[in-house]
């Protein structure tokens, strides 16, 4: 018994190589540990370790006077984040962003269905292909094309034109929120360039959710007397849900701390990312804008904990 069992023992190997080889067969916790290491030890010390350095600076204060950081520790800094001008600042961003969430996944849903129940072979190639291409092309030149596009002299504006239809965009630009001197310089526009970007975060999450959704149970709920809108109520739509929460945490989030789209489209209204980059650069004042780079953290921990009570990250 003995020698059989010796005899399924490999023999040591001489070569370095071969005894680490040994060495990580026997100790697989080792072999982890090794594999893990180096890019665990990046996400502590780049990632965390900067986000930590950027909390420790928001609660500094800048000297009036000087313009000079004061290294004490203060809420000075939260305190002139809260003020109206600032506040407003952060509801504008995350109203915009809950907005881009809400409609992309309105537009989202009805592609994603189709893809998911009907779309096969080519046509499914022919499907990814179209949401992802967009994504291909380079981040800027797609906003600067939305930038002619929406322009006064742009194409939009020549189609409206057309169908004797300028007047209701005049009458939507003299609105006093959303309107402006043309859709390139208005909210409307910033919002139409962030559906736009964002939309394939939002349908790709979706799509995986209802291709996990059986046939069956919608047949069910079709034999068992339920409407269309029965069976989207209480069986397609919850069955979904994870996936458009998914969604969400896209096109939330990258809404939420975007800065390019607001400068290049948009009017001269303030979000996030761009008072960062002001309170940062021109200003020099890095306390508020780590103050205000706190404020897309804190929404977004408590957006992922509520979404991960949903089951969004099985949808991911």
């Amino acid at each position: 018994m003995t020698i059989v069992a010796e005899s399924f023992v490999l023999p040591e190997r001489r070569s370095t190589t071969g005894r680490l080889s040994d060495f990580f067969w026997r100790h697989p916790h080792v072999l982890l540990t090794v594999l893990l290491g180096p890019p665990l030890l990046w996400l502590g010390i780049v990632y965390l370790g900067s986000l930590f350095a950027l909390l420790l600076q928001s609660f500094f204060s800048i000297d009036e006077f000087s313009g000079l950081i004061n290294y004490e520790f203060t809420l000075a800094t939260y305190r002139q984040l809260l003020s109206e001008a600032n506040l407003d600042i952060i509801l504008r961003t995350v109203s915009m962003a809950a907005l881009v969430t809400l409609v992309s996944a309105f537009i989202a849903f009805p592609i994603a269905y189709y893809a998911a129940r009907y779309a096969r072979g080519k046509w499914k190639a022919l499907f990814y292909l179209a949401v992802m291409l967009p994504l291909w092309s380079s981040y800027l030149v797609k906003v600067y094309a939305w930038k002619l596009i929406l322009a006064k002299e742009g194409i939009l504006t020549w189609l409206f034109e057309k169908l004797n239809l300028l007047w209701l965009l005049d009458a939507w630009l003299a609105l006093p929120v959303v309107g402006g001197n043309s859709l390139s310089v208005s909210y409307t526009g910033t919002f139409i360039v962030f559906v736009y970007v964002w939309m394939p975060f939002m349908i790709l999450p979706i799509q995986a959710a209802l291709e996990r959704v059986p046939a069956n149970l919608i047949e069910a709920s079709s034999d068992l007397g339920g409407t269309p809108a029965q069976t989207f109520r209480h069986v397609l739509f919850p069955l979904a849900l994870p996936g458009i929460v998914a969604g969400s945490i896209f096109t939330f989030s990258l809404t939420l701390g975007d800065y390019i789209i607001p400068q290049i489209v948009g009017s001269s209204r303030l979000f996030i990312g761009q008072a960062v980059y002001a309170q940062q650069g021109t200003a020099g004042n890095i306390p508020l804008a780590a103050a205000f780079t706190v404020v897309p953290i804190v929404i977004m921990g408590a957006y992922l904990w509520m979404a991960k009570r949903m089951g969004a990250f099985d949808a991911l």
